[in-house]
């Protein structure tokens, strides 16, 4: 690539991330040091409007004028995303040429990967080339997509940028949290491991708007006042996802309402907090499952992601975790110097500086690609 597109004495990033929960935007502003190791600056959130919210959930599925209503929301996208970074920028007192490129990860409408090529294809929604117009800032985006073509799942790709920040001398793991978890697995003399674990948000909030008309049930609190459901709670955990081998990502294309409303008994008076809580136990359950079956000698569970937020989901994640691994410790990324809610939108950032850097990104051993790659495409300032 042109080396002009990058000014090499700036070590500005930018990460913008906007997840599954659909709940809005993540901007932070990192220096990367030539080994790669990130230091936060600031940081900026901005809410979904319910309007761009609601569009974002219709282009989940089949729908009318499918391609026009995509364009639009990537626009609007773009321009969203484009004041957080002049948010950004004022706060940290910078300019825009002071920066050397953004990462930007967009909105993920569709994920499909699969074993047949031809058949294979993620679609995150973002007008990449109107960012780099607003901003006057290089662009990265479209990350996982080349992942895909090399024959991998796109996702998860977080696993790379964990692997970079966090180390130890015993086997730990990163738990992300956003409206689907993921999980890294980071052993002494072994390769890195990371994949998708299922639903940890976006059933929760998907559920509490529905009968609230909350975006998320703040610390738990719904999800606590109620209680689990042992039948409903088993018939979720029937979904075979979660005893598929790895790698496997999964996102809204699997978990969504209308296979909650699959896993509900008919014609049952059910508390709608009683579905809420049993939400909370079905991803405590089978994020503990499945770093047992990956990691039985886990020594520290490290979580980040919104989720974080949520008390009564931690406590669960907690408490299941200890019944099959008892010793196991826990903390949160503000213990290695990175606000669980930052860590994803700043592994974004990194992402950004390894495509400056001519580094891959991806993780073979957890997508399943067939080699390392180069991810993003650029759309120059």
């Amino acid at each position: 690539m042109p080396s002009s597109f990058f000014q090499k004495t700036s070590k500005y990033f930018i990460g913008i991330m906007s997840g599954t929960s659909l709940d809005g935007v993540d901007c932070v502003l990192s220096t990367i040091q030539s080994d790669g190791k990130c230091a936060f600056i600031a940081h900026v959130s901005r809410d979904y409007t319910p309007e761009m919210r609601a569009k974002f959930l219709t282009l989940q599925q089949a729908s009318d004028n499918e391609l026009d209503l995509e364009a639009h929301c990537a626009n609007d996208l773009a321009i969203e995303y484009a004041l957080a970074v002049q948010q950004l920028l004022a706060q940290a007192g910078l300019a825009s040429e002071e920066i050397m490129a953004i990462g930007a990860h967009g909105q993920t409408i569709r994920h499909q990967p699969s074993k047949q090529r031809h058949l294979a294809y993620t679609l995150q929604s973002l007008n990449a080339a109107l960012l780099a117009e607003l901003t006057q800032i290089n662009v990265i985006s479209d990350f996982r997509s080349r992942d895909i073509a090399a024959g991998g799942q796109g996702a998860p790709l977080v696993p790379a940028f964990h692997a970079a920040q966090f180390k130890s001398d015993a086997p730990i793991a990163v738990l992300n949290l956003g409206g689907i978890g993921n999980l890294t697995l980071l052993q002494p003399n072994a390769p890195i491991l990371g994949f998708d674990t299922g639903p940890a948000n976006v059933l929760l909030n998907d559920w509490i708007a529905k009968h609230l008309q909350l975006p998320f049930d703040e610390n738990g609190s719904w999800a606590r006042s109620g209680k689990v459901i042992p039948d409903i709670l088993q018939s979720m955990m029937q979904e075979s996802f979660f005893y598929d081998p790895i790698p496997k990502s999964t996102g809204r294309d699997l978990f969504h309402m209308a296979w909650l409303t699959q896993q509900l008994p008919v014609g049952l008076a059910i508390k709608p907090e009683d579905i809420q809580a049993s939400l909370v136990e079905l991803s405590a359950t089978s994020i503990a499952l499945q770093l047992h079956n990956y990691l039985p000698n886990c020594a520290e569970l490290i979580t980040c992601g919104g989720g974080v937020r949520n008390q009564y989901l931690m406590e669960r994640i907690e408490a299941c975790c200890l019944e099959l691994m008892p010793t196991m410790m826990f903390a949160n990324t503000n213990k290695y110097q990175k606000d669980p809610q930052t860590v994803e939108a700043l592994a974004f950032a990194w992402f950004a500086w390894c495509f400056t850097e001519g580094l891959p990104a991806n993780l073979p051993s957890v997508t399943g690609a067939k080699a390392p790659r180069i991810l993003g495409a650029l759309y120059p300032k």
